[in-house]
């Protein structure tokens, strides 16, 4: 058989699985089907490969060639359109060659003759007939229509959102596959997704689109967005206009028009196989892993065809592109949109470096869409340097999982570096020093004036880890069960946990090990502990991204209930160096995080020699030797032949192509080994590599050394604080949301001006500016600057000069003003300038030789009448009929205790404590 018919019944196979009848030109019946392939069809310019009737009209061809003409397959475009106008022999009715297939073995081309400006695109297989049909029948094709979406009514949008659809919208018009909006988090990547959903929808005509997301958490965060969307043009929600479906099972109804799926699962039913439901829960800064079975390729499902989706949308899609997964988005014949807040130079490559939106987190805090961040710094001596437990020290050893406890006296020493931490050596005392000076700064440092624990999230290295902090925490903080949780993928009822954490009062802290480290939304997040190392540099930002989002008032205080202000800021509590370590976008050995030791060694044992699987076990093992005993790492080679780094070592070199090539001359006995050659010196090198793993007892014995190891528990070396403190580069972040202040203040020069009336208008008038100050102030929230936040950073940039004890409220803005502008040299708060004057005054009052001795009664009315204009910036006798004034009985009561002076110590107050 020919190379030529061997593609050819390749060829036949694709059509036919795409439900098209063949037949020679001899036995031509296009009656027998919808959808009809009749080979060596003869036309005016020459026989095409394959006609293609649909309902016994001819509507495209099929120009087949030879794989090896692949790499020129677009020079057969032209031979295909001369096919396509040409005359078809024995057709007299009226026909229209509208599609065109360009193909080989290995590759199809399509071209839709209707588009404007027609351009070929590479497909997974031939359209279904009935695809074809209804596409004909259509008014005009999607990709026209979308060169016509109408302008976006924007009201309701920010600016970022307003680029970034347009942009799509230009993208889409340009005929351009692929697009990368990189959006901050907060700034509504999946509201931008949604709209520009609901566009291509209705107005491009699309009939499905394809909403791909990595856990299952997000698929719900997201399908609760789209049922809860409401369009500028229509009073119905999203969901009653069109169909929005959550995939939970391998079935697809094709009524709906918004699929929602974690792309494990869409993987699972292309290529038919169970899916572990875990592996749609589970995120790790290492993971481009797939499901925890052996690796297939995606193949046709006539079920769910390439055509079924018009476009797909990717969350968190620098996530979601590689390795296995990409398979799933080449599989569909679709626009693919990506979405992320942290895009790295793979990300870009994969979307053709079409980006729509570029919107940083930098502008979104600009902007007010983001909130920023402080970096308070705890460093303890045993995080930093590691410890040393010495022999002859009887230790408790604790199973990671069972928990079981024994003692044991060490017969070596143990030098312990930080690395270790947590994982094969617990130190209580570290972790309990980093908690309690946890508490008391946010009582002394972060949050003083709050009466509750602001919303904090602590990252933990592992379940193990996570337990032990949170024990600690509930201990130190003196609380019970539910003022700390765990909220990860092995708890129970992690949604629950999740949406307690978010709606409700408590828990106060939740422990994480990565179930909300990235995507997840808990807006009322004030505060991240970190107390695990990360070194990606996407995955750094995207669990920054979980204190970034802004609240109103209103909104946090239903958590909050102390909070006074709009959300203004995070802040990160760095207990680890995590803010100072470097970072990178490359991503290590680890591919199949999600997959157990046990299951690799089987997969290997059963044949799998993939990259990502030899690859991710070789991870394994280096690290199952760096936790071994010398004692260990001699049963290893014994047991196995070879020490765990060198059975590493040859599981890696499989992969190496410089390895590989200097083996093959070797064997080969040659200076430019052949290609075949290079296969068989891979084959040869991964059969070798892999034998170990054949055998059961090997396995046994490496399952089992895993298990064994225990937790060291270090109750010997208590740790000491070295630092606590805010970041040195704070005191830029600081200066920043200051020269934002001194801009505003330049912006509205006039109304501030105004203000000035403060300070000589007559008492009686100041309720106006009163108004005027609280207008003035919603303009400054509204660029995410509030009278604390705004105080704090004078504090911390002008250290001597500014008093931090007062609890703030609007009347220090004027002060602030002031300060900025240059016309007062130091800064107190409005109340402790009250205050002091108030107390010079009584002071000169009961010394006064014309005057009475204030009486306590008087002082307790005086002293309310000071707190008011603290706060009001005067009083009117008209104010003594309100709280709380009233309960002490009002305006008469006050007459009957200062006499004929009531009124005059009314304004005395108003001209002296506000001057």
């Amino acid at each position: 058989m020919s190379p030529e018919e061997k593609d050819r019944i390749e060829i036949d196979s694709k059509l036919e699985q795409a439900g098209w009848i063949i037949q020679d030109l001899k036995d031509m019946n296009i009656s027998a089907s919808l959808g009809v392939a009749v080979r060596e069809y003869p036309t005016s310019s020459g026989e095409v490969d394959y006609a293609l009737f649909v309902d016994e009209i001819p509507v495209g061809i099929v120009e087949a060639k030879r794989k090896e003409k692949g790499e020129d397959i677009t020079v057969v475009e032209r031979q295909t359109s001369r096919y396509a106008n040409s005359t078809f022999k024995y057709i007299k009715n009226e026909y229209e060659i509208r599609f065109a297939y360009e193909a080989t073995s290995k590759l199809i081309r399509f071209t839709d003759y209707h588009d404007e400006k027609y351009r070929s695109r590479e497909v997974f297989s031939f359209h279904q007939p009935k695809t074809l049909k209804r596409i004909l029948e259509e008014k005009d094709t999607v990709r026209n229509n979308l060169k016509h979406l109408p302008p976006l009514e924007t009201t309701g949008f920010r600016k970022c959102q307003i680029d970034c659809i347009n942009n799509l919208t230009k993208s889409f018009a340009e005929n351009r596959p692929r697009a990368l909006a990189q959006m901050a988090t907060g700034a509504g990547k999946t509201f931008t997704a949604i709209t520009q959903s609901y566009r291509l929808l209705k107005y491009g005509k699309m009939n499905r689109i394809l909403f791909l997301v990595d856990t299952k958490s997000l698929g719900i965060q997201a399908a609760n967005e789209f049922y809860a969307y409401i369009p500028n043009d229509d009073s119905r929600t999203f969901n009653e206009i069109f169909g929005v479906y959550r995939l939970t099972k391998s079935y697809m109804p094709e009524t709906s028009h918004v699929y929602i799926s974690t792309i494990q699962r869409m993987y699972s039913i292309l290529t038919n196989q169970e899916l572990d439901e875990k592996t749609e829960e589970e995120i790790d800064e290492n993971r481009d892993s797939i499901i925890g079975t052996k690796e297939k390729e995606v193949v046709y499902n006539p079920k769910y065809p390439p055509e079924f989706f018009d476009c797909i949308i990717v969350d968190e899609c620098h996530r979601s592109i590689y390795n296995v997964w990409k398979q799933v988005l080449e599989y569909f014949d679709s626009f693919i949109i990506g979405l992320t807040a942290t895009p790295d130079k793979r990300t870009f490559a994969f979307f053709n470096q079409n980006v729509v939106s570029e919107y940083t987190r930098e502008q979104a805090i600009v902007d007010g869409v983001n909130v920023g961040e402080d970096i308070f710094l705890i460093e303890t001596k045993i995080t930093k340097n590691g410890a040393k437990i010495e022999m002859n020290q009887i230790v408790e050893h604790r199973n990671r999982q069972t928990r079981e406890k024994r003692q044991e006296e060490l017969d070596e020493d143990i030098n312990y570096v930080p690395a270790e931490l947590d994982k094969e050596i617990v130190n209580p005392s570290q972790i309990r020093l980093i908690i309690k000076k946890f508490k008391e700064s946010l009582k002394t440092q972060l949050f003083p004036h709050r009466t509750e624990v602001p919303k904090t999230l602590i990252f933990a290295k592992t379940d193990s880890h996570a337990d032990d902090i949170i024990n600690i925490v509930r201990e130190e903080f003196g609380e019970g069960n539910e003022f700390c949780q765990k909220v990860t993928y092995s708890a129970d009822d992690p949604e629950g946990a999740l949406n307690s954490f978010r709606n409700d009062y408590y828990p106060r802290i939740a422990v994480t090990v990565n179930m909300i480290a990235t995507g997840t939304d808990v807006k009322s997040i004030e505060c991240l502990l970190f107390m695990r190392d990360v070194r990606s540099k996407g995955y750094f930002e995207q669990m920054k991204g979980r204190g970034t989002r802004t609240l109103s008032k209103e909104e946090l205080q239903q958590v909050t209930p102390s909070a006074t202000q709009n959300k203004d800021h995070f802040v990160i509590v760095d207990a680890v160096g995590v803010t100072k370590s470097q970072k990178s976008d490359t991503r290590p050995l680890e591919r199949k995080p999600s997959v157990s030791l046990k299951q690799l060694m089987m997969e290997v044992a059963t044949g799998a020699k993939d990259e990502d699987t030899l690859t991710t076990l070789a991870n394994r093992l280096v690290r199952l030797n760096a936790q071994a005993t010398e004692k260990e790492k001699a049963l290893f080679k014994v047991k196995v032949g070879l020490d765990a780094s060198t059975v590493a070592e040859q599981l890696l070199d499989c992969f190496d192509e410089d390895i590989i090539e200097e083996k093959a001359r070797q064997d080969f006995k040659c200076a430019e080994p052949t290609e075949e050659q290079i296969l068989q010196t891979r084959k040869t090198m991964a059969k070798k590599a892999t034998e170990p793993f054949y055998k059961a007892e090997i396995r046994d014995f490496i399952e089992n050394l895993r298990k064994s190891h225990e937790q060291i528990i270090d109750d010997i070396n208590i740790d000491t604080l070295q630092f606590a403190g805010f970041d040195k580069d704070q005191k830029q972040n600081a200066q920043k949301v200051i020269e934002s202040f001194h801009k505003f203040i330049d912006d509205n020069i006039d109304e501030i001006t105004a203000l000035g009336i403060i300070y000589e208008q007559r008492y009686k008038d100041r309720p106006i500016v009163l108004e005027q100050l609280k207008a003035l102030y919603e303009k400054l929230k509204m660029q995410n600057i509030s009278v604390d936040r705004l105080w704090d950073c004078y504090g911390i940039t002008q250290q001597g000069k500014v008093k931090m004890s007062a609890i703030r409220q609007i009347t220090d803005l004027v002060a602030m003003i002031r300060f900025e502008m240059g016309r007062i040299d130091a800064l107190w708060s409005f109340q402790d300038l009250v205050d002091k004057k108030f107390k010079d005054w009584t002071f000169k009052r009961n010394h006064a030789e014309k005057t009475k001795k204030l009486t306590d009664e008087q002082l307790e009315w005086l002293r309310l009448i000071k707190d008011h204009i603290a706060s009001s910036l005067s009083i009117q006798p008209e104010d003594l009929e309100l709280s709380p004034f009233d309960s002490m009985g009002g305006l008469g009561k006050y007459y009957q205790v200062f006499g004929d002076e009531y009124e005059e110590i009314l304004k005395d107050l108003n001209r002296v404590l506000v001057a």
